[in-house]
């Protein structure tokens, strides 16, 4: 058989009138009752406990009698009007104890209606929540101090939860954004420095740590900017009433990202004296070393002619024929030794470089040519680069050699455009380079012969064909890249160089 649901005279046997009085006497919530116009008929132990009042005081009087009287009068208005209007009311009132002391009361009261609709008492249960609203100004307070102080620090803070969501920043953070004019600064920072930080913040955000790693960023015909960001893990306790019982919080990945531009500036200009020396003294034993490859070069030719004619000549007059074999053995001999003379190019290690720092060095060093040549440059870096391996000298001088150029090209008297483009960016898991300038450009033929070793075309054609490029093909050859010459939207010429980002030749 189904149970039957109990009724009202079944509850009247089984909880009777005294244990409702015991209940509400004994229940860890101040409760008191009152007549309609707020005198006290009935305070249990709580009451007495929290306010100070036994019954025998408090019976009697006006709940007035608590007041601290410095409630806001509106808030009393509002109290009443939602009781005559036999609607309950809940709010806070600072009240006062006997002794004097005040304590902050969270209020519930409810208006009793008889079977007529008339209000013939109210119920009102109070608790003292004075240590909880100290608690929670402290944690406001504190939560405002850590704000303000986060916000006015120069350093610039964000913290992703486990989705790689931002959940905080501060102001130094915002500024960067703008900067970087980026979507989120913060993941492209990561995926720069820490290229598998997504799938590691799902599995194990530990593996996300790093410290004080070093990231350049640069925007179009602005000012470079370096971070430093450091990346830490810490603790985030969910709010959600799902998670109460649950000891293990989320982990959440703490940004922390110095702006130390000033400081690599200082040393950048400290570096500036230092690289132009560099660089001179590297054309310089460049320009010894094809000199002499190309007497090496020149001189091998006659040579060579002359070894066909000792062939010829040993059948006809071998005595002649040994002795110009001699001289021609002696002249290899001299040949040999000038080669053994001849500079060796620079023995560089392989090290994480940034383009992006590579370009605006060899611009800062091509600034009086360009200047004095009238040129205007366009500077279009990719905002962040990833970094690459390669020799930072022998990619200088690629980059002077095309850039030095393209001025060649454009500086030539009565020439009307003379601009000068360069861009940066990452296509395909690639780092591309682009120099692009607006001078006669490069005929079609001459595109693959630009590269051959002593190749030259300035003949008063009009078209331009660079110097150094068969150097510059090999550097780049060196770190397994391509370089390609085209005509660029402008009219002139466009080089273009391109290596893989992660170092394999392409």
């Amino acid at each position: 058989m189904s149970a039957q649901p109990l009724t009202q005279n079944d509850l009247k046997d089984i909880l009777p009138p005294e244990v409702y009085r015991q209940a509400v006497h004994q229940a860890d919530l101040a409760i008191s009752i009152t007549d309609p116009s707020a005198r006290i008929l009935y305070a249990n132990d709580s009451f007495s406990r929290i306010t100070g009042y036994s019954a025998e005081d408090i019976v009697g009087l006006n709940e007035s009698v608590l007041s601290n009287h410095t409630t806001p009068p509106a808030l009393y208005a509002d109290m009443w009007a939602s009781l005559k209007a036999r609607r309950p009311w809940s709010g806070k009132l600072l009240n006062k104890r006997k002794c004097g002391g005040t304590y902050l009361a969270e209020l519930s009261i409810t208006p009793v209606v008889n079977d007529k609709g008339e209000i013939t008492h109210f119920l009102g249960m109070h608790r003292d929540i004075t240590e909880l609203h100290r608690l929670e100004r402290t944690v406001l307070n504190q939560k405002q101090l850590i704000e303000s102080v986060i916000d006015a620090s120069p350093v610039a803070f964000a913290l992703l939860d486990p989705t790689g969501r931002v959940v905080l920043d501060n102001h130094a953070y915002k500024k960067l954004l703008t900067d970087m004019r980026v979507k989120e600064p913060a993941h492209r920072l990561l995926d720069a420095l820490a290229p598998e930080w997504y799938e590691a913040l799902a599995s194990d955000p530990r593996l996300c740590e790093f410290s004080n790693r070093e990231m350049r960023v640069d925007s179009p015909g602005g000012r470079a900017r370096w971070l430093s960001v450091s990346a830490s893990v810490i603790a985030m306790h969910s709010e959600c009433a799902d998670s109460y019982f649950c000891a293990a919080g989320q982990p959440g990945l703490l940004l922390v990202i110095s702006d130390i531009t000033n400081l690599r500036e200082e040393q950048e200009r400290a570096k500036g004296a230092a690289l132009k020396a560099s660089l001179a003294e590297e054309e310089r034993t460049a320009a010894i070393r094809e000199g002499l490859s190309a007497a090496v070069f020149r001189l091998e030719e006659p040579l060579n002619v002359m070894a066909s004619a000792v062939a010829v000549l040993q059948r006809r007059d071998p005595a002649s024929a040994e002795m110009l074999r001699h001289a021609l053995d002696n002249s290899r001999e001299h040949i040999e030794s000038l080669r053994q003379v001849i500079p060796q190019s620079p023995h560089e290690i392989l090290i994480r470089v940034n383009l992006n720092e590579i370009l605006r060095d060899v611009l800062e060093v091509c600034t009086p040519r360009l200047l004095s040549a009238g040129i205007t440059v366009d500077w279009q870096p990719s905002a962040v680069l990833p970094p690459l391996n390669g020799r930072p000298l022998q990619l200088r001088m690629l980059f002077k050699a095309l850039v030095e150029n393209a001025i060649e090209a454009m500086n030539v008297k009565g020439w009307p455009r003379r601009e000068l483009q360069i861009k940066s960016e990452v296509v395909d898991d690639c780092l591309r380079v682009a120099i692009l300038d607006s001078g006669p450009g490069i005929p079609m033929e001459w595109r693959h012969k630009a590269f051959e070793p002593f190749f030259t075309a300035k003949n008063g054609s009009g078209k331009h064909i660079g110097t150094g490029l068969s150097r510059a093909q090999q550097v780049v050859a060196d770190h397994g890249g391509i370089i390609d010459l085209d005509e660029s939207p402008a009219g002139g010429c466009a080089a273009i160089v391109e290596f893989r980002v992660d170092g394999d030749p392409i």
